[in-house]
């Protein structure tokens, strides 16, 4: 008997819930994306064509090794349309040549030091060696590098001219530490430990007892201070554009943080200036110095004193690590902020106050104190009779520098006065120290140019 079957109309697909909105929603997710990735990756060859029978069944699935294909990435509908949204273009990448060329465009060409070409935008540990020891064993010091992604100044930081001033050897390695390489303008190159001879043996000298900081710009012929003073000066610091040379007091001296410079010289005077808020010192560098004979080759170059030897003072630290960047940022090379300091005066003349008899040693004022003319600076006390005589201020001014508590002899240098110069000298005794370095003051007040008394120069 045939049977009638009639098709009835398909009734209309009720609202889709909420629940079944999310599901879509999740499958289509992943298919968008991976239509946008497969737009943005390279363009391939073009498929081979496929046979009809290749092709996709009827139920639209892909068939078998399509997989790899790209044609067999589904393509998510458009909603509500019914069809296939359409596919963007394929966006190829920037060549990595073009991209590293327009990165390196602002940068630095590298630098070349000690037989080494560093890249710009890195950091790095050299090795420098002065000199033999006598086993014929050469004696190795770091060199920290810093050459910064963009151009710029070339800044030296030196410590340990004088192997027992253990603050600058700390202060470089906070400073140089800290830099970041890829926000560097220009360089940095801290030599910690320059006389690792005298380091080594926790003394200032070199073994041959010589001072190292005497001997430069240094001869290959000389003596062996001579030697070391020359491959320091040829092989690093005339790679500088500015040079910062750490030392404290000496000989258990203790020195308030300060930059001492020529300032008769204008280049080191605005250096100095860089440190902002740091007690400057006009001083005119004794021949043999590090900082003349940077000078004098055309390199502006200060002194950064702070503390005593022998000891590592966390405070005198941080005032010479902060002074340091203060100098980098008026350099533009970094673009860290800093505090704003009370601006310190300039002392364009000082002078040393002395013992004028033998004993112990006991000091009344601090560094950094300022004392008037009469006021008590410390006593020396006979240990056998118990006589003790009074160490009076002669002059107007702030202790710069002292010498710590200790058995002395008479003319020992015990307190150092820095004294400020009335408004409107400043520029007449830079001037006056411009025009005669060497000529002290007979009154006893020594522009501290003349540096043959003074117990810690350099």
């Amino acid at each position: 008997m045939p049977v009638n079957l009639t098709l009835l109309p398909r009734p209309p697909r009720p609202p889709m819930s909420p629940r079944g909105l999310w599901r879509a929603a999740r499958h289509a997710v992943p298919l968008a994306a991976m239509a946008w990735l497969t737009a943005c990756a390279p363009e391939q060859p073009p498929a081979p064509p496929q046979p009809p029978a290749a092709a996709a069944n009827e139920t639209g699935s892909a068939p078998a090794g399509a997989a790899d294909t790209e044609a067999s990435v589904p393509v998510p509908a458009i909603a509500g349309s019914g069809e296939p949204e359409p596919r963007p273009a394929a966006v190829a990448p920037a060549p990595a040549a073009a991209t590293d060329k327009a990165d390196a465009a602002p940068g630095n060409p590298p630098l070349q030091l000690l037989g080494s070409e560093i890249p710009a935008g890195t950091s790095t540990r050299l090795m420098w060696s002065a000199s033999r020891i006598f086993e014929g064993m050469s004696s190795e010091t770091p060199v920290l590098v810093v050459h910064g992604h963009k151009a710029g100044p070339t800044l030296c930081i030196t410590g340990a001219v004088h192997g027992d001033e253990l603050n600058g050897i700390e202060i470089v390695r906070r400073v140089v530490q800290d830099l970041d390489p890829a926000t560097l303008t220009g360089t940095v190159i801290g030599v910690p430990i320059v006389n690792i001879h005298g380091f080594r043996r926790g003394t200032r000298y070199l073994p041959d007892r010589r001072d190292l900081n005497r001997f430069f710009p240094g001869n290959p012929q000389g003596s062996s201070a001579a030697r070391i003073a020359h491959s320091l000066f040829e092989g690093i610091v005339r790679h500088c554009d500015a040079l910062v040379d750490l030392h404290t007091g000496s000989f258990y001296r203790a020195n308030l943080p300060q930059v001492r410079a020529d300032l008769g010289i204008e280049r080191v005077a605005e250096l100095a200036h860089g440190f902002g808020g740091m007690l400057v010192l006009n001083s005119e560098a004794s021949p043999g110095t590090l900082r003349r004979a940077a000078t004098d080759a055309g390199i502006p170059a200060v002194i950064l004193e702070a503390g005593e030897p022998l000891r590592l003072q966390p405070k005198q630290v941080d005032q010479g690590v902060a002074g340091i960047n203060r100098l980098l940022r008026s350099l533009g090379m970094i673009r860290k902020a800093t505090l704003l300091k009370q601006p310190e005066p300039v002392y364009y003349r000082s002078r040393w106050v002395r013992a004028d008899h033998g004993g112990v040693l006991f000091s009344v004022v601090r560094l950094g104190q300022t004392v008037r003319p009469g006021d008590i600076l410390g006593n020396v006390t006979d240990p056998i009779t118990n006589e003790q005589n009074l160490i009076h201020a002669p002059v107007e001014g702030r202790i710069i520098g002292m010498a710590v508590n200790q058995v002395v002899m008479p003319g020992f240098a015990a307190f150092h006065i820095g004294t400020e110069a009335q408004p409107g000298r400043q520029l007449a005794l830079a001037t006056e120290t411009a025009d005669s370095k060497t000529r002290p003051d007979r009154s006893g007040e020594v522009s501290d140019a003349d540096n043959r008394g003074n117990p810690d120069t350099e």
